[in-house]
Formats: structure tokens, C-alpha cells, sequence
């Protein structure tokens, strides 16, 4: 059975910090494309960044200089490091994992307010 279990959200000022951890099992972890995604109520869900097997990141526009994904093959778990957070970022964040173009599973979502 596959899982992929996000955790570390929560409620922060704006300017802060939070650190999403997804841990899989279930999978051949290495060998998967690692996302972390976000949807905001009323907004459909979008890719906030991507990290490939070998270790090749993409983050989107709204997040470049301010998230970084990482990955940790030997804890098969993936990181959404989040600095300088505002309002915006607010959203229930997802984890996925996918070989092909396609996402093949998600997690359940965890939940991060930026609000003062």
C-alpha cells in the first residue's frame, strides 16, 4: 500500500519559516519525481516545486528564492523548506510522487496559514 504522509504545517507570521516533510512508503522512493503542490480555497491546485531522481529542481515563479525542495533518499522522504512566507502562501499543501508526466499518488495535504 502506497503512503505518502505530509506533516510540519501550521499557523506562521508573515516572514516566517516552516519545513514540510512527506515521508513515502510503498514505492521505490529513488526512483520518482517528488512534487510538493498547493491549492488554495477557491484556486485550483499548482506545482510549487519539483525535484527529480537525480536530484534536478524546479520551483515556480511565486516561490523562487523563498522554498527549497530537497530530498532524502535513504529516509524516503521529501522537504518543502519555506522562508519569507507571506499571506498568499496560504494553502493546503500536497505531496506527490510520479514517474511518468502524470502524478501517481498524493498525499493527504497539510495545512499552512500565513497570518499575523
Amino acid at each position: 500500500q502506497v503512503q505518502l504522509v505530509e506533516s510540519g504545517g501550521g499557523l506562521v507570521q508573515p516572514g516566517g519559516s516552516l519545513r514540510l516533510s512527506c515521508a513515502a512508503s510503498g514505492i521505490i522512493f529513488r526512483i520518482y519525481v517528488m512534487g510538493w503542490y498547493r491549492q488554495a480555497p477557491g484556486k485550483q491546485r499548482e506545482l510549487v516545486a519539483d525535484i527529480t531522481s537525480g536530484g534536478s529542481t524546479s520551483n515556480a515563479d511565486s516561490v523562487k528564492g523563498r522554498f527549497t525542495i530537497s530530498r532524502d533518499n535513504a529516509k524516503n522522504t521529501v522537504y518543502l523548506q519555506m522562508n519569507s512566507l507571506k499571506p498568499e502562501d496560504t494553502a493546503v499543501y500536497y505531496c506527490s510522487a510520479r514517474i511518468g508526466a502524470r502524478t501517481d499518488y498524493w498525499g493527504q495535504g497539510t495545512q499552512v496559514t500565513v497570518s499575523s
